[in-house]
């Protein structure tokens, strides 16, 4: 047996779990086109944030609320290899990250299918950051301004309680 460092294992299970997510999308579209790959990968990324956040909050003891949502998902960030980041509000009632690299837009890059990158990025991230923020709490909301798979050189996602504003920053 070849022994691996915990670094090599981790990218080991990291490539697979991209290569995955991208390769039954690709298949669903061969076989019943875009749009039916687009809305079941809508369907799968309103569970696996859920499964994602439970692990998280599991491993730390983090529970509900912006503080838990902040580590929790700086967290995932961090693992799945995006460059970003974070501004925690002055009076803890949100923050606000600034994704500078996002590994999903550099592997449509890299696959040559860029030109989907705003249908994908405008439906699933939403989908994916406000199961997320609904992890952590009912009265936890979400603003997705700018995303770099639209154009803008960032994404800029905000996470904010209850009637708090929020609006991107310019």
């Amino acid at each position: 047996m070849i022994q691996l460092t915990d670094k090599q294992i981790a990218g080991y299970f990291q490539r697979s779990y991209t290569a995955v997510d991208g390769l039954w999308f690709v298949k669903l579209e061969e076989k019943h086109g875009f749009d039916v790959a687009l809305e079941v990968d809508d369907e799968v990324w309103k569970v696996m944030p859920r499964i994602q956040a439970r692990k998280l909050k599991s491993l730390t003891g983090l529970d509900r609320g912006i503080h838990g949502l902040f580590e929790c998902f700086t967290t995932k960030l961090s693992i799945e290899g995006f460059d970003y980041q974070a501004a925690q509000d002055p009076d803890g009632g949100g923050f606000t990250i600034t994704i500078t690299t996002c590994p999903w837009y550099d592997l449509l890059v890299k696959s040559d299918r860029v030109h989907l990158a705003p249908k994908i990025g405008s439906r699933i991230c939403r989908t994916e950051y406000e199961v997320w923020a609904s992890e952590f709490g009912d009265d936890i909301r979400l603003d997705l301004g700018y995303q770099i798979c639209r154009g803008c050189s960032s994404c800029v996602v905000r996470f904010a309680k209850g009637s708090k504003p929020c609006a991107c920053p310019a």
